[in-house]
């Protein structure tokens, strides 16, 4: 539980969320209980940047960057790939460059100028994976920014950026799904990116999401389409682009649709952008299997995946509770 216990009061000091506080913590606790063999390993990680000095946490575009930290980048190497695989990114630990799969940089340019300026609100990123976008929106002046993320080993990726931070009471990541959140209709901002298509259900998640909006506040969605009209969608049998559970790609119509039936306002779109392996891609740091995008299209014809769906293209909607 050490992955909490220092940090729960720290963040949860602020007015809105104190009367969350318990609840979140105990469903977390409960949630960092699994068994899992990979524990020890990243415990381990944990312990060793822990025990080191903390760096300054920064910007350089693209790199998230920790600076001064008291440790040499062969001890900080060897340690974050006990961590592996490191998806969402690129960091840099003093002079050694993390380039994750994702150049998350990419994404945020795409939408950072048409948000709503995070300085000062409160911000959800739901589905959050290490946290890479959730410190992003710190250091945007957010005045919180919970990321959420269900997948143990991404939580154990935060907690060691963390360990690492001078800069700890703005951000945190917690290991829960939005589903197990309770209702906080506290945040300004709301993001989910990379989410809806794995859900069964994509209108309880438009819902859910909504549950925990201010009045006017911002809903920033990312998520896979494909061309068509009002009505159409795509329903994968099997894998898509060899992901798992990926249950279902509307139209950009179809997609506006949904948001109006849940209640959203103001919806515009702000990007459409096909995923290209200069963004999503193979590095030393996705482990024993590097497989990505590049393996995951039909290489005789790249607008097409290996099962002979269309080709990853993903939008960014923006509306309004």
């Amino acid at each position: 539980m050490k992955l909490l216990e220092e940090r729960f009061d720290l963040f949860f000091n602020d007015l809105a969320l104190q009367k969350f506080r318990d609840e979140c913590l105990t469903k977390s606790v409960k949630a960092l209980q699994v068994k899992n063999g990979n524990i020890p390993k990243w415990t381990q990680a944990l312990e060793a940047f822990s025990a080191l000095s903390e760096g300054q946490l920064g910007l350089n575009e693209p790199y998230l960057s920790l600076s001064d930290i008291g440790a040499s980048s062969e001890m900080i190497e060897s340690n974050l790939k006990r961590l592996l695989p490191w998806r969402k990114g690129p960091f840099i630990f003093n002079d050694l460059t993390l380039e994750s799969e994702w150049q998350g940089g990419l994404k945020w340019q795409r939408l950072k100028n048409n948000i709503t300026p995070l300085k000062n609100r409160r911000v959800l990123d739901v589905g959050a994976g290490n946290g890479y976008f959730t410190l992003r929106m710190a250091l945007e002046g957010a005045k919180k920014s919970l990321g959420i993320e269900p997948f143990l080993l991404f939580n154990y990726q935060y907690a060691a950026i963390n360990a690492l931070c001078k800069q700890k009471s703005s951000s945190m990541l917690l290991p829960l799904r939005l589903e197990e959140m309770p209702s906080m209709p506290i945040f300004d901002s709301v993001f989910s990116m990379g989410v809806l298509y794995h859900q069964r259900d994509h209108m309880l998640h438009l819902s859910t999401l909504k549950e925990m909006m201010t009045r006017n506040s911002e809903l920033i969605l990312e998520t896979l389409i494909i061309d068509g009209d009002k009505g159409d969608s795509l329903i994968p049998e099997g894998r898509y682009a060899n992901m798992r559970n990926v249950h279902c790609l509307p139209s950009i119509d179809t997609l506006k649709s949904w948001l109006i039936d849940s209640g959203y306002r103001n919806i515009r779109v702000i990007d459409i952008s096909k995923t290209t392996p200069q963004e999503q891609r193979k590095t030393q740091w996705i482990g024993d299997n590097p497989a990505s995008l590049e393996d995951f299209l039909d290489p005789s014809d790249p607008s097409l995946t290996i099962e002979g769906y269309p080709a990853p293209t993903r939008a960014i909607i923006i509306c309004n509770n």
